[in-house]
């Protein structure tokens, strides 16, 4: 198939267009790079560099591809914080880039699209790991425009035919040898764990340690970037046969912000020192996302299960990329 792949730059978007080139699939990257890098983008992909506002772009891209059979969306605004700021950016822009998006996909003929959504749809959940049936209360502007755009997918499907799998997961985490993870600013625990190892940074904080957890400190979950990108395509080639999906994903159990640290410093030989700042506000205790679902429909079974093996592969590419894609 030729799939499509909206912020296909980034981090989660351009291994997941790596792994579909390996899969035998065509690639087209859609992608404004304001967060996004060039360099990030497989070679193998054609890439088309432009903004999802732009109406105008969008129907250039899909007559100039009109053989596109499916689209996997990840382009986004995706900072929790930043939402809480500069709302419109998700509230707004998310929406109505998606919306741009869809638009244009249907009138192309394209009946195929996954969701980079989030289990930031669920700040107040029942009980843990969460799974698809869990009650939808998003913790953020940015959880708030996932569910927007989930919801549209809900009537295009109904009004149009098409058909979607929402993938929503917490910490995409890893790295592979050729692509890894860069943000401006950074705001991920482990690649700021992993600045401490390098020497860019004296210690690493940890915003509260009295947490109704084992050790006192917020566990969450870690999925490897590549594992995510094989269940969005598992999700893409049943769509045919199972239809439209919703699909939570994690490793089941989590791990605290102490556990991560002390995996860092087994992997890295460093002694990544930490101080302990205060609680940031909004930060539950524990947030883990369960994967039965997907496991049981599609066979989806992580390759990097455990947090070491992730932290590994994130030291091996930010050990050769000191300065991101800008070495």
């Amino acid at each position: 198939m030729k799939i499509l792949v909206t912020g296909g730059a980034g981090y989660i978007g351009s291994a997941t267009a790596a792994e579909l080139l390996d899969a035998g699939h065509q690639v087209v990257v859609f992608d404004n790079l304001s967060q996004g890098h060039r360099e990030a983008v497989p070679p193998a992909a054609t890439f088309i560099q432009g903004d999802l506002a732009d109406r105008a772009a969008l129907a250039q891209l899909f007559a100039a591809h009109p053989d596109i059979d499916g689209i996997m969306h990840f382009a986004s605004y995706t900072l929790v914080g930043e939402s809480m700021q500069q709302p419109l950016l998700y509230l707004r822009d998310n929406l109505v880039n998606a919306a741009n998006l869809l638009e244009a996909a249907v009138a192309a003929g394209v009946r195929r699209f996954i969701l980079s959504s989030t289990a930031n749809l669920f700040d107040d959940p029942a009980k843990m790991p969460i799974d698809e049936h869990e009650r939808i209360v998003p913790g953020s502007p940015y959880g708030e425009s996932k569910f927007f755009i989930e919801r549209l997918l809900h009537w295009f499907e109904r009004i149009y035919g098409l058909r979607y799998a929402c993938m929503r997961y917490f910490n995409a985490s890893g790295d592979t040898p050729e692509r890894g993870e860069h943000h401006d600013p950074e705001t991920h625990l482990i690649p700021l764990i992993l600045q401490v190892a390098l020497g860019q940074r004296e210690q690493i904080t940890i915003f509260g340690n009295d947490y109704p957890t084992p050790d006192g400190t917020c566990i969450r979950d870690y999925v490897h970037v590549v594992d995510l990108a094989q269940a969005h395509i598992l999700a893409l080639q049943a769509l045919d046969r199972l239809g439209s999906r919703k699909y939570n994903l994690g490793n089941g159990s989590g791990f605290s912000v102490l556990e991560v640290i002390e995996a860092a410093r087994k992997v890295t030989g460093h002694p990544i020192p930490h101080v302990v700042g205060p609680r940031r506000a909004g930060d539950p205790a524990i947030l883990v996302a369960s994967s039965e679902t997907i496991r049981q429909e599609l066979g989806w079974q992580p390759r990097y299960p455990d947090i070491e093996s992730i932290i590994a592969t994130a030291w091996e590419w930010h050990r050769s990329h000191p300065q991101g894609y800008t070495h």
